[in-house]
This record gives C-alpha cells, structure tokens and sequence, in this order.
C-alpha cells in the first residue's frame, strides 16, 4: 500500500477533500498495525500498577499519593472517552490517532523525567487521556472491514487492545527489577512513538460522518441511547459482566497472598498470561459473529463467564494445587467470555448507525467502565468482609444476569 500524502491546509479543508476518499484494501500489515496500536495505547494505563511501590520508594511519596497515579489515570480515560472519543465522527480518525499517539509518547517521556510526585500525577491524568485512542482505532477497523468481516475485524484489534492491558502488568515487572521505573516509562515512550511513525505512512483518511457542533456532538450520546434499545441491552449487559472481571483481577493479589495459598505479587502477575490466553479467542469471536450473528454469540460469551466464576464454588474443597489450577481454568474461561461478548456487542452497535460509529462505541466502553468500577470497589469489601465466597457469588449473579439481559424477548433477533 503506498503512503497516504499529508493533509495541508486549515482543517475544514482537509475534512472537504476526504469526501473523495476510498478505504484501501484492508491487509495484514494494517490490521496488525491497528491491532499493536491499541494495545500499546491502552498498556499505558496499566505499566504504573506493579511498580507503585518502587515508584513511591525512589520519589519518597506516600501510598495514599502513590495510591493516586492509577486513579488518575483511569479518571483520564473515563473522561477522554465521554468528551473525545466522539470526536472521531466529526473529524478524520487519522488525524485524531496520530495527534493522540504523540501526546501520549511525550507524556509518557514526561513520566519517565517526572522529578516528584505532583508531576507524575499530572502525567497520569494525561496519559488517561490521550490512551483513549484506542477507542479511536477501534472504529476506525470498522469503517475499514468490509461489512461480512467486520466482527472478525473488530475482533483483531480487541485482541491487541486486551493483551496489552494483561502483559503490560508482566512486561512493566520485569524491566523495572532490571533497569528501574523510568526505564519503563521511557520504553513505553519509544514504542509508541514507533507505532506513531508507522500509523503516519500507513493509516489512511477517514470521512467524517457528521457535522455536528462538539456540543450538540456530545448532546447526541443522549439520544443515541434512547433511540436505541441495542445500545442499551449491550452497554448494560456488558457492564454486568465487567462487575465480576474487575472483582477478580483487583482482588486476586489479595487472595493468593493469604492461606492457603500464601504466594506472592509474582504469581498474580503469571495469572494475567493466563487472561491473555483468553484474548487470543477474539478474532475466532469476530468470525463466529459474521457467521452465526452476533446475539447468538453474546449469549454464548455471557454463558461462558457466568459458568467459568461458578466454577470457584468448589474453591473450599480443594487443595492449594488444585485449587490453584481452577483459578487458572476459571480466569481463562471467564476471560475468554468477556472478550467474546465485548467484540460481539462491538459488532452489534456498529451496525446500528454508519454516521455515529465513535459515540455509539463510546457509550458501550463508558458501560462497560462503570461496571469495572463498581467491581473493583465491592471486590475488595466483600473479600474482607465475607471472604472469596461472597465475591465469587457477586460475579457469577453478575453474569447471569448479563445472560439474563441478552436472553430478554427485545434482544433476540426478529425472524
């Protein structure tokens, strides 16, 4: 494919002449390069958490300051996704993607020279921000794959944006024991400076697909999600089963530190290849839901989840080995789940509206966000109050009830 020209000139111009625009053929190399970019974007979210305590040791801050750098960064990107995200309909997605990957690269270099902790924390709040270019590049996948290929497009990309979330974690770990925590900043700097390069010769133009004022562009999430009933079944569904997701990964540390298991942020950290595993199952989701439709597969992904979290009922009557094999089973098929729902409801509310793409996306994440905040603050109090029983019983209802919203009447198909 050859290189796309810069765009010259006042931006209404260049919106004027994408009109003229075709989408190149969809090859491997851009679905890879889509596919990196949004994990390596989203990465930047998570290197931070491993190493907090390192971080707070060499800048001498507190844990409740230290405490702050992951929340912020999460603000970030909730916010980014609310007032950002549906940029993407307005203007070239290819401009927006560039623009965000070079914030993100500098802030990150930033993070790597922060001199104290009030300077990192600004670092965070930007990183969050300008990470929700994966939310950019998501949509982005849709306009480019043709229509019978969408899910499995979709599907892709899902899969680099998930496995950057759960090996980000290890690859943070490992080059901070050896080289420090700048050094982490400084490597997630430079790749995404990389992908930054490479997504300026290779990514294509979009055309915007609406005209609308960036008040009445926000103003529009409103009406979407009345008008939509898809939209809400799959933004709540996908909410519920995020409950039970973060409940998990926020709380596994915790768990396995105490009896019977007794082990370290070590073994926490080896789970998360285990929920990458899970990832690899995207792109087969994305087919699945080209062929069979993607209702069929979102009840299939829920069914998944629901029995994958019940399956650590039996946790009290195993041994430690044992009981550690099921976690392991348990984390692969719940993540497995997930990930299968989330490309299947991706799949769904694309289809809804061609001209609303990036807002209709931003309303699914922002469901889905609010259900992973809600399982991260209930995980820890329930496994402090009642024990891992209590929050396997949070997460299995929280998926069956996700089952429940997309068995409901108005979400099957009309014949």
């Amino acid at each position: 494919m050859s290189s796309i020209p810069t765009v010259h000139g006042s931006l209404d111009r260049s919106l004027e002449a994408l009109g003229a625009d075709t989408p190149p053929r969809l090859s491997g190399g851009l679905r890879l390069l889509l596919a990196t970019s949004a994990g390596l974007s989203v990465a930047s979210l998570y290197y931070s958490q491993p190493i907090l305590g390192v971080i707070g040791a060499d800048l001498r801050a507190s844990g409740g300051a230290m405490g702050l750098v992951p929340t912020l960064s999460q603000l970030g990107y909730a916010l980014g996704i609310l007032l950002l995200a549906p940029l993407g309909d307005r203007f070239d997605r290819r401009r927006l993607i560039l623009v965000k990957l070079a914030v993100l690269s500098g802030a990150l270099l930033l993070g790597s020279l922060a001199p104290g902790i009030g300077p990192l924390l600004a670092v965070s709040l930007a990183l969050g921000l300008a990470a929700t270019v994966a939310q950019d590049i998501i949509p982005a996948a849709a306009m480019l794959a043709p229509e019978r290929h969408r899910g499995k497009m979709v599907g892709t990309v899902m899969t680099g944006l998930l496995l950057g979330i759960l090996l980000s974690r290890v690859v943070s770990g490992v080059v901070a024991a050896r080289l420090g925590w700048r050094a982490v900043y400084l490597f997630a700097a430079a790749s995404v400076a990389v992908m930054g390069l490479v997504a300026w010769q290779r990514l294509p133009r979009f055309r915007p697909t609406s005209t609308l004022p960036y008040r009445a562009l926000l103003g529009s999430l409103t009406r979407l999600w009345r008008e939509h009933g898809a939209l809400r079944r799959a933004a709540l569904a996908q909410g519920l089963l995020a409950i039970g997701f973060s409940a998990f990964w926020s709380t596994l540390a915790v768990m396995l530190r105490d009896a019977p298991f007794q082990l370290g942020s070590e073994a926490a950290g080896a789970f998360g290849l285990v929920g990458a595993a899970g990832a690899l199952g995207a792109p087969v989701a994305g087919r699945l839901a080209d062929r069979l439709g993607a209702e069929k597969i979102t009840r299939l992904g829920a069914g998944l989840t629901a029995l994958s979290f019940a399956l650590m009922f039996a946790l009290p009557w195993l041994s430690s080995g044992a009981g550690l094999w099921l976690l392991a089973l348990s984390a692969l098929g719940f993540d497995l789940g997930v990930q299968v729902t989330l490309v299947a409801h991706q799949s769904i509310v694309f289809g809804l509206d061609a001209s609303a793409r990036s807002r209709l996306n931003a309303v699914l994440i922002v469901g889905m966000f609010i259900g992973m905040s809600l399982g991260a603050a209930s995980g820890g109090f329930l496994l402090a109050a009642w024990g891992w029983g209590a929050l396997t019983l949070l997460a299995t209802g929280s998926a069956l009830a996700a089952l429940a919203v997309r068995l409901a009447p108005g979400a099957r198909p009309r014949p």
